[in-house]
Parts: structure tokens; C-alpha cells; sequence
């Protein structure tokens, strides 16, 4: 009686209940593929034996079809010479030349201009690169599964009662899952492809490549079992991973980067273009962030607090964001057709981020035990970050003059532009919230979750989304719908701001409630709708990376083609490969 009371009371607590429903979505979705894979099969089979019966009309076919065919043949072979209809006498079309234009049809959605071929990619390339985009998709959809099941939590904080489901256990899997599994996996998978086009030479080592993408991967597995089961570094957010794991992530990041400088050593052009730039110096500033992270030497006191500051900050600006503009540095002149704007203020963009952006990280604890100067420091960096951003996006805006005509018919640009504005918006409010004021009124509130939200999602997930919708129909020569990219993209983009815009408002709300010296527990009370509304937007926010990946899937799948002829050249074609096939079979049974 007592197992059973105890299995009764596991399954009736909510939090299971959703734990079990969210993860009954991939099964049904698997069992939809099933079903939707059996339809297409047998689709298939039909179509054979439709072409089967086609093939057995075509060798049927009498002397005098066959002649009235080659002479429709020859009628659509002919070309004008532009003399042909210069007389006064009726017209007629022996030739075959008039074609019946249909009407354009109506559509719901405008249909966008397909992806333009390019030179081909070597197959090991492509494939090293669609592993590593792949495993990006996956911990994408993974990270942000649990985030969606936290995001429920703040709004029914009683969902469950176990440990590994705790907030403080599945927080740190969300973020490190998205930060090193998601954005890191697709920016290092796209460089494979940018660094070789740009040195106009092949990659330098396809197996280091793949030991890279191993390593990550192991990385990101082990410290998300890690983290589950309560195994973590404790050192501060987003370095919850213990050091072993994040040594094989280093380890990872070191490979790639000494294949890139060996592919980058032997290119066949003379220039560096800005792209190497931004890349290679976001590997090298990650390997010395990770280092000054987890070196123990400082890690004691407000010397901890300093180092969790710098690693924080540099993390987003100086990994993400750095290797996150080389890459638009490429793809946005490629899709656009033309140069980029500026390449000195690209130039001016890179020294002067790195100038300002080392210099921020301790603006997250400002009226702390750590020197006012050194919080002064940061709110001047926090200002200096002003110039980066108006070089980039000003470069990126003014490379975008005189092709705006090309956003509309394009399915990939939209979330270039999203990425731009959000660059520029989102870097300005982190400047905005480095005052002393505002950082009284912000700081310890969901602001900075909203805030974090708007650039690391906003900028960086969006830009990683039009890259990898640009690139991946060149490795493959498949498209995903335009209907179900676009889905990706309003959901993705309205749930970005139903999440954040909440969450500032009552965040600020809250601020000022706290400086009024009101209690804490009806601060928590105020934010209850706002937590509601983030709620809501995460789950559209989560519902686009699912056709996100499902769009990957229709990029990436081989897809057999059965063609049926329709054409006279075509149907003779056709008969003379049946009868050569035939004459050949007969002979071999003689």
C-alpha cells in the first residue's frame, strides 16, 4: 500500500506532470515523422509504379506517335531569327512558339527568391560543418527546453519536489547548454566555412576538426550531467561547469583555433580580410577568459568577485559578440552583393571594442566592497562602448543603402536586420544600465534577465539563425519551406518581446519599490503578471526553435526526386535508354 501511495503521489505532482508532457512533444513529433516517413514511402512506391506503367505506354508506342513526337521535337527545338512574323499574312504556329502564360496565382505568404548557387564546398568540409550546425540545433532545442520548464516554474513555483528539477540545478543547464552547446557549436561550424572562402584555400585539417567537435560536445554533455546531479563549480554564472569539463571545452577551442591559423597560414591572397580579424581573436580571448576564470591563484574574496565580473562580460562581448560580427562581416556583403560600407570602420570597431569592452565587467557590481575607482572604470568603459557600436552598425545599415529593395524578396536578411537593431539597442541599454542610478534600480531585478535575453538572443541567436539559413542550402542544395522559416521568425521575434518588455516594466516597478524601502515580499507579489508574461513569451520563443530545427531537418534530409517526362525531347529520350536497356538484356540471356 505504501509503494503505491508513493507512486500515486510522484505522478499526481505537477511538476512531473509537465516534466512527462514536455517530454511527450519530441515522442509525438517522433511519431508524426513515423507516420509522415511511411506517407512519403509510400507516395514513392506508387510513383514507381506509376513510372513503370509510363515506361511500358512509352515502349508501346506505334511508328506513328513516334514520328508525330519527333516532329514536335524539331517544332520546339526551332528559335526565331525575328524575321518570321514581318508579313501581313496570317499567322500561324507551325513551330510550336506560342505558350499559354497561366495567371499568377494568390498567395497568403509572399514567395521569397531561392538561395543562389555558389562555388561547391568539398564533401568532408560540408559535412564537418553540418555536424557541427547540427549539434548546435540539438542543444538549442535542449537548453531551451529546460528553459521553457523554468520560465513555468516562476509562474507555479510549487510544479515540483526533486532535486535535479530544482531551479538552482536546472538554470545553469539552460544557460551553459545554449552558451557553449548552441551559440558556440554554430559560430565555430560557420568559421570552418568563412575561414577557408576567405583565404581562398581549403581547411588545413578535416580530422582536427572533427576531435574539436567531439570535445565540445563532451564538454557540454558531461556538464550538463554534471550540473543536473549537483556537481558544479560554484564560482559564479555561467562558470558553473567544474574545470575538467570546461578543460575539454578549452581543449576543443584550442584545436580549432591552431586549424584555423594553419588555414589562415597558407591562404592563396595577401589581404586578411576583418573577418579573420574578429574570428581568431574571439578564440584567442576565450582561451585567456576560460584560463583567468579558473585559475584558483586570485579566486578568493573581492578578488572572486572581480574575476566572476570580467569572465561574465568578456564571455558575451568578447566571444560571442566578437566572433558574431566577423561572421556578418562576410555573409552580410555576400547576401547583399556588394561590398561592405566601410572596412576602416570595421577596423575602428574591432580596436575599439577591445579597448572598452576589457574594461566593463566589474559595472554588474557597482556599490560594492570593490574600489570606487575601479566601478568608475567600468561605467567609462560602459560608455566607451558607444563608438564600437555606432561603427558597426553604421557599417552594417549603410552596406545595406541602396539594397533595401532586397529585404523584401529575401527570407534570411530579415534576420540579419533584426540581429543589427538589436545590436544597437541592446548594447546601448547595457550602457544605460552601467549609471549608478539606473544600476540601483535595475541591478538584483529580472531587468538583466531581459537585458540578457535582448542580446544574447536578439543579437547573437538571430544572427546565427540568417547565417546558418544562408550557408546550409549551399553544403545541401535543399531549402526549407519559406512558409515554416517565416513562422520561425514571427514567433521568435514576438516572443523575444512579449518575454522582455514585461519583464522591464515590472522590473523597474520593482526597483523602485526597493528604494522605497517597501517589503520584499510584495516586490514578489508585483511581478507575479510580468513573470506570467515571460512565461508566455518563452514558450513562443521555444515553439520557434522546434520549427527551427524541423527546417534544419528539411535542409539537410536527402529527398529522392522522381521525375516524370513531360516533354517529347524527354519521352524519346526515355524510349531510346527502355530499348537500349531491353536490347541489352535480351542479349545477356542469350
Amino acid at each position: 500500500m505504501y509503494l503505491m501511495a508513493t507512486s500515486s503521489s510522484i505522478f499526481s505532482e505537477t511538476g512531473i506532470i509537465l516534466t512527462l508532457t514536455l517530454l511527450c512533444i519530441p515522442v509525438v513529433a517522433s511519431a508524426l515523422f513515423l507516420v509522415n516517413k511511411a506517407y512519403r514511402l509510400l507516395r514513392l512506391y506508387l510513383g514507381k509504379k506509376e513510372l513503370e506503367r509510363i515506361n511500358k505506354q512509352i515502349l508501346g508506342l506505334g511508328q506513328d506517335e513516334i514520328e508525330a513526337l519527333e516532329q514536335r521535337k524539331r517544332e520546339l527545338a526551332f528559335r526565331l531569327n525575328f524575321t518570321e512574323l514581318g508579313s501581313t499574312r496570317a499567322v500561324r504556329d507551325e513551330r510550336g512558339l506560342i505558350q499559354t502564360l497561366e495567371a499568377p496565382e494568390l498567395r497568403f505568404i509572399e514567395r521569397k527568391k531561392k538561395g543562389v548557387p555558389r562555388p561547391a564546398v568539398p564533401q568532408d568540409l560540408s559535412n564537418l560543418i553540418l555536424w557541427f550546425i547540427g549539434s548546435a540545433v540539438f542543444w538549442l532545442v535542449f537548453g531551451t527546453t529546460v528553459g521553457e520548464y523554468l520560465g513555468i516554474k516562476f509562474s507555479a513555483p510549487d510544479l515540483d519536489a526533486w532535486s535535479f528539477l530544482s531551479f538552482g540545478r536546472l538554470r545553469p543547464v539552460h544557460t551553459n547548454a545554449v552558451f557553449w552547446g548552441w551559440a558556440s557549436m554554430a559560430m565555430l561550424g560557420l568559421a570552418h566555412y568563412v575561414i577557408p572562402r576567405v583565404s581562398n584555400t581549403a581547411l588545413y585539417s578535416i580530422k582536427v576538426g572533427y576531435w574539436a567537435l567531439g570535445l565540445c560536445n563532451l564538454a557540454v554533455f558531461s556538464g550538463s550531467i554534471a550540473l543536473m546531479a549537483g556537481i558544479n563549480n560554484g564560482g559564479g554564472e555561467y562558470r558553473e561547469y567544474i574545470w575538467p569539463i570546461m578543460a575539454l571545452f578549452g581543449v576543443g577551442i584550442l584545436l580549432s583555433l591552431w586549424n584555423l591559423l594553419k588555414t589562415i597560414s597558407k591562404r592563396t591572397v595577401q589581404e586578411l580580410y576583418v573577418s579573420n580579424w574578429y574570428i581568431v581573436s574571439a578564440m584567442m580571448f576565450l582561451l585567456v577568459i576560460v584560463f583567468v576564470a579558473y585559475w584558483p591563484t586570485w579566486q578568493n574574496g573581492l578578488g572572486e568577485t572581480i574575476i566572476q565580473g570580467y569572465y561574465m562580460h568578456q564571455g558575451v562581448g568578447m566571444w560571442f559578440m566578437l566572433f558574431n560580427l566577423g561572421l556578418m562581416y562576410y555573409f552580410l556583403p555576400q547576401q547583399l552583393n556588394k561590398p561592405i560600407y566601410s572596412y576602416s570602420l570595421g577596423v575602428l570597431a574591432f580596436w575599439s571594442q577591445i579597448l572598452f569592452y576589457t574594461l566593463i565587467g566589474t559595472h554588474h557590481f557597482i556599490f560594492s566592497a570593490i574600489p570606487w575607482w575601479l566601478q568608475t572604470i567600468a561605467i567609462i568603459g560602459s560608455v566607451g562602448m558607444i563608438i564600437p557600436v555606432i561603427a558597426g552598425t553604421t557599417n552594417f545599415l549603410l552596406t545595406f543603402k541602396g539594397a533595401w529593395n532586397k529585404l523584401y524578396s529575401s527570407y534570411t536578411l530579415p534576420f540579419y536586420l533584426v540581429g543589427i537593431l538589436f545590436y544597437f539597442t541592446g548594447s546601448f541599454q547595457g550602457t544605460a544600465e552601467a549609471f549608478r542610478f539606473t544600476n540601483l534600480l535595475w541591478h538584483f531585478t529580472d531587468f538583466t534577465v531581459a537585458h540578457s535575453h535582448l542580446t544574447m538572443y536578439g543579437i547573437i541567436t538571430f544572427m546565427l539563425w540568417g547565417f546558418i539559413y544562408t550557408l546550409v542550402p549551399r553544403l545541401t542544395g535543399r531549402e526549407a519551406k519559406q512558409a515554416t522559416i517565416g513562422a520561425h521568425f514571427w514567433f521568435a521575434l514576438l516572443g523575444l518581446l512579449i518575454y522582455t518588455i514585461p519583464l522591464m516594466y515590472g522590473s523597474t516597478l520593482r526597483g523602485l519599490m526597493w528604494i522605497e524601502n517597501k517589503p520584499f515580499l510584495e516586490s514578489v507579489t508585483l511581478m507575479a503578471p510580468y513573470w506570467l508574461w515571460r512565461a508566455i513569451g518563452g514558450t513562443l520563443m521555444w515553439i520557434s526553435h522546434l520549427l527551427f530545427a524541423y527546417n534544419f531537418y528539411c535542409m539537410v534530409r536527402k529527398k529522392e526526386e522522381l521525375h516524370r517526362p513531360s516533354t517529347p525531347a524527354e519521352i524519346l529520350d526515355i524510349r531510346a535508354k527502355l530499348l537500349h536497356l531491353k536490347t541489352n538484356h535480351h542479349e545477356h540471356v542469350h
